[in-house]
């Protein structure tokens, strides 16, 4: 199995940046996906942004030209660049992975707090 661990949310106001991070750790060789949703209060959880299994990146459109997700192979670690924050990014950040070991596995991490002041 694979293990995350997330780091980098907290206390920005409007227009400024963060960035998360989620490291890995495990299983990692059989990562097929990996990437960042999030969940407002009273809302359903989102896809922010993610790598495919193909390699290539999907963005909300909420985000797009805001937000990079970037990765470093060696570190097994995950990253979310976010700029040009908004209140509405506020929310809780999951970091989250696709894999094929042991019959497959859809892992959460436990999630980051990212708030947005206006």
């Amino acid at each position: 199995q694979v293990q995350l661990v997330e780091s980098g949310g907290g206390l920005v106001q409007a227009g400024g940046s963060l960035r998360l991070s989620c490291a890995a750790s495990g299983s990692t060789f059989s990562i097929n996906a990996m990437g960042w949703y999030r969940q407002a209060p009273g809302k359903q959880r989102e896809l922010v942004a993610a790598f495919t299994s193909g390699g290539s990146t999907n963005y909300a459109d909420s985000v797009k030209g805001r937000f990079t997700i970037s990765r470093d192979n060696a570190k097994n670690t995950v990253y979310l660049q976010m700029n040009s924050l908004k209140p509405e990014d506020t929310a809780v950040y999951y970091c989250n992975v696709e894999g094929w070991w042991v019959g497959g596995y859809n892992i959460w991490g436990q999630g980051t707090q990212v708030t947005v002041s206006s």
